[in-house]
């Protein structure tokens, strides 16, 4: 069966967005050890799940970057590979998508998740979209967090973990640091 697989960046505080959605606190930390973190990731995955507002964030900036000459070639391999996955949106609002292998979903139906899961293919991975993370790991279908903290407090922001209905116990499966200080931390739910 296929894994459902969270990648996220959050703040030392747990935060995902500063107070405003800003996100700019994650810029001085690119570097070349999370450009290789994202090409495994990549590697290992055939579909993306998405919330309306990030993938309207991804669509406004990949595409652009894959028919960018002037764009670094790591991040053309990158986008192509973005580009050509399918893609998964949960949005009440949007009613068509301009990103091609994008499907909008209305709502999330824990039926449907579980078949996706069963299908064929590489996992599945959650960039960003705390909503659907939420969602989902209430439904209890997440099964890894890929969380990387960026060494950064905002003191308020977007949480990532808000109205979870359940304690979710985790095991730490895998840890990597990198040289810009930011720690990716890899947990799988316990099961009972």
């Amino acid at each position: 069966m296929r894994k459902i697989i969270v990648s996220m960046r959050i703040t030392l505080d747990g935060f995902v967005t500063g107070p405003n959605g800003e996100m700019d606190w994650m810029e001085e930390f690119m570097d070349d050890a999370l450009g290789t973190y994202e090409t495994e990731l990549q590697k290992s995955v055939d579909t993306s799940l998405f919330g309306r507002e990030t993938y309207q964030g991804f669509a406004s900036y990949w595409p652009q970057v894959a028919r960018d000459p002037a764009s670094p070639q790591g991040m053309v391999e990158y986008a192509q590979k973005l580009n050509a996955m399918r893609k998964i949106v949960f949005s009440k609002t949007l009613s068509h998508a301009e990103w091609n292998n994008s499907t909008i979903v209305s709502e999330i139906i824990l039926e449907e998740i579980i078949k996706l899961k069963q299908e064929k293919g590489r996992d599945i991975v959650i960039h960003g979209s705390a909503s659907i993370v939420r969602t989902l790991t209430n439904l209890g279908l997440i099964d890894r967090y890929q969380l990387l903290v960026y060494p950064v407090v905002l003191g308020s922001g977007k949480p990532l973990f808000q109205d979870i209905s359940h304690q979710v116990k985790l095991s730490l499966v895998d840890t990597q640091t990198h040289p810009s200080g930011v720690v990716v931390l890899s947990y799988e739910p316990v099961k009972n």
